[in-house]
Parts: structure tokens; C-alpha cells; sequence
């Protein structure tokens, strides 16, 4: 395995109670049924607009943030999302969907931009079993993918992510969509890689004080054959060995375990298939200071109309030789200077892996929290709460027999 340097990246200064994302779950209800999801699809789950503005207003309360994921379940599935949105980004914050495309019609797209829609996240991979695209893999897929980086592109000047689950039998489809992203640049601003996590009876048992936990009540746990706990450094060699210039910038720890990666951030110049150069650590730390000293906020999602001015951040090339290597690439040739050069973020999330020990390795300052009885929670974990109230405590198997 691929082995990076902690040190060598900007650690992202994300926390409980100043980040750049919080997370809105509107409503558990869902038109697809994904392999990994860790949410339990409920039909009759909407909530309300009082509760939502509860929940907004949590959020406001007890943290700073940039933009809000407005997630689920399916957040297209809520017959009010448009109110949603426009309660959102009535609050300052960029509102942006986190959705699976399904629902989403050019007319319904009109609607959310009207109301104030800052941005898209897709999640479309090919353990999803959608209707029309079972038994695809993740480069067919890019059709689809492609359909809606052109909805969200001819609606104009709306940030357009993808995320995609990674399992143990997709990971070498990884270092294509990384090229398809590429390919893309002038349409897709995000391309994230989530690892696959489901609950992993053979290493520890879950308890809730004294009592031990039948982990079936839940959703995400799976008598799974595949690998459950494939790592960030792993998919990270993967594009590497690829891309040999592919390099990350920042990223964010583990609550248990400072050195691992939690979320790995990678930031890339270039133009439609051609990429000049990544971001270094210095400057998306200059960037994300200077965002929380001019809007007190850490940055999160950018709209297309910055993503495509991505000479201002060659900027910043006095203290990051990375961009100064782009700019020796891009302009050795000249016509370049009448072409838009394009930023992509590309992330690599892992989340909750268990140490030897039992100890849960949780993102360090969660920035897809949610809100439960007025309180901030893991969203990934939101199933435990639900069932049992808490989140539950792990030992490993060979200490509690």
C-alpha cells in the first residue's frame, strides 16, 4: 500500500463547530436501493417545513458552516424540496442536493435554480440497480453521469459533483473516472470516491452500556463477502500508478488515529483532457483562511463561474512551487493565455474503520454532521440513533470472549 505522509498535507481546519458542510436530511424516503447505503429507506418519512427550519436553525445555533447538503433518503423524493432550498439559501448558505439523479427533470431543475440551488452531488454508481442501467459498470455509467453535467451545465452556473462508491470489485475503474473527470473539467467541478463500509461481525462485537448489540436491527450490517475496510492510500496508489503526477493537497484525520485519511483533497488545473498541475498545501490553506477572514466560514462548494478561473489561484505560485510548475506547463504554450483553465477537487472519503483496539476511527470534525433531538450527530451513524439512541461503543471480539 501506497504510504503518505501526513505531515506533508494541509491538514483541513474543519471542526465540530466551524466547517465548510452540515447535513440536512429532509427525508429517509428513496427511489433506489443502493448497496451501500447505511440508511434505512422509509416511505412515510417526510418532514416537515417547521422541522426542517428547527433543524436549520440547530444548525445556525451550534455551528458555522458554508454550504448545506441537503440529503436523505432522497431529497427529490420530498414534495416541498423547492422550499427547502429556498429556506437554505435564505440563510445565507449554499444550498446543494445530494441525490441520485432519479427525479430530477429539467422543469424541477428551472424550480431549484429559481429557488436558489448552488450546486448538485450525484451519487451514481453501479451497485445502485437503477432502472435501465442494471448490470453497467462505472465507465458505462458515464453516459448518465455526463446526461446531468449537461442539465446542470445548459441551466447554467450550478456546481456539478459525482460521488461514487468504491467496493473491493469496482476500485480499478477508479484511475477511469479519475480521467473522465478530466475529460470534463469544464463541466464537473467534483468527483468524489467514497470506500465501502458495512459492519464487519468478525472483528468486534457493539455494545450499548453492558449490553451486547444484535448489529442485524440495522441497515448497513451485511454478512458480506467483499472487502470492508479498503483504505484512502489504497485507491489514492491506484490513481497514482495511473497518473504518476497525481498528488493530493489536503486532508482530514481520523478522530482516533491522527495520521490516517479520513478525507484525502486533491485540487487539479487543466483544461478539457489535459491537466497542467495540482494545488499544493499552501495554497488551499491560503485559500481557506482567506475565505474564513473575509466570510467567516471555511470554503466548501465553488459554482463554475469561479472553477473556470483557475489562472487567479497561479496567484498564489509565490508560496506553492506545485502551481508554479503549472504555470510553466500552461503557458510554454502561448495560445493559452486566451483559454479558461478549470479547478477539479478530487476527494477520496473513508469512513468509520475500527482500530485493533475496538476504537471507532471517525472522521475528526465530521463535516456531513446532521442534527438529532437538537443535537449534532454523525449522519453515516444516524441508524443507531434512531434504533437505540446513542451511538454505540465496539470491543474487539477476542477481549469480551
Amino acid at each position: 500500500m501506497y504510504k503518505l505522509n501526513h505531515l506533508d498535507y494541509y491538514r483541513l481546519p474543519w471542526n465540530l463547530t466551524d466547517n465548510s458542510i452540515s447535513w440536512l436530511e429532509p427525508t429517509a424516503k428513496c427511489n433506489l436501493s443502493c448497496d451501500g447505503c447505511y440508511r434505512q429507506n422509509e416511505n412515510n418519512s417526510h418532514k416537515s417545513l417547521e422541522t426542517i427550519k428547527q433543524e436549520l436553525e440547530t444548525f445556525t445555533r451550534l455551528r458555522k458552516c458554508d454550504g448545506v447538503s441537503i440529503a436523505g433518503g432522497d431529497p427529490l423524493t420530498h414534495p416541498q424540496v423547492v422550499e427547502i432550498v429556498k429556506m437554505v439559501k435564505d440563510l445565507g448558505l449554499k444550498p446543494i442536493l445530494n441525490t441520485n439523479g432519479l427525479a430530477l427533470t429539467k422543469e424541477l431543475l428551472h424550480e431549484l435554480k429559481k429557488a436558489g440551488v448552488y450546486g448538485f452531488t450525484f451519487h451514481i454508481d453501479s451497485k445502485q440497480g437503477r432502472p435501465g442501467w442494471k448490470n453497467k459498470n462505472e465507465i458505462e455509467l458515464n453516459e448518465l453521469r455526463l446526461k446531468y453535467a449537461h442539465m446542470l451545465a445548459e441551466e447554467g452556473n450550478i456546481s456539478c459533483a459525482f460521488n461514487s462508491t468504491v467496493y473491493e470489485d469496482t476500485m480499478h475503474f477508479v484511475p477511469d473516472l479519475v480521467k473522465w473527470a478530466e475529460d470534463n473539467i469544464d463541466k464537473v467541478q467534483v468527483m468524489v470516491f467514497i470506500l465501502y463500509r458495512a459492519v464487519n461481525n468478525e472483528k468486534v462485537d457493539f455494545f450499548l452500556g453492558p449490553k451486547k448489540i444484535d448489529m442485524s436491527q440495522l441497515v448497513y450490517n451485511e454478512e458480506v463477502q467483499e472487502r470492508t475496510d479498503i483504505q484512502a492510500n489504497e485507491i489514492y496508489e491506484l490513481i497514482k500508478n495511473r497518473f504518476p503526477e497525481f498528488d493530493s493537497c489536503a486532508y482530514l484525520n481520523g478522530s482516533e488515529k491522527p495520521d490516517s485519511f479520513k478525507w484525502l483533497l486533491s485540487g487539479r488545473l487543466g483544461t478539457q483532457g489535459k491537466t497542467y498541475g495540482y494545488m499544493g498545501k499552501k495554497s488551499m490553506e491560503i485559500v481557506q483562511v482567506f475565505h474564513h477572514l473575509l466570510f467567516d466560514r471555511y470554503l466548501a462548494y465553488s459554482s463554475p463561474s469561479l472553477t473556470s478561473k483557475g489562472k487567479s489561484l497561479l496567484l498564489l505560485s509565490a508560496f506553492d512551487k506545485k502551481l508554479r510548475k503549472v504555470i510553466f506547463r500552461y503557458f510554454k504554450n502561448p495560445m493559452n493565455v486566451f483559454r479558461k483553465l478549470h479547478y477539479q477537487s478530487i476527494m477520496i472519503i473513508q469512513p468509520v474503520d475500527f482500530l485493533e483496539d475496538g476504537r471507532q476511527n471517525m472522521c475528526d470534525g465530521c463535516p456531513d454532521i446532521t442534527v438529532w433531538n437538537g443535537q449534532l450527530v454523525w449522519s453515516c451513524r444516524m441508524e443507531e440513533q434512531l434504533k437505540f439512541g446513542y451511538n454505540l461503543k465496539t470491543y474487539p471480539k477476542n477481549l469480551m470472549n
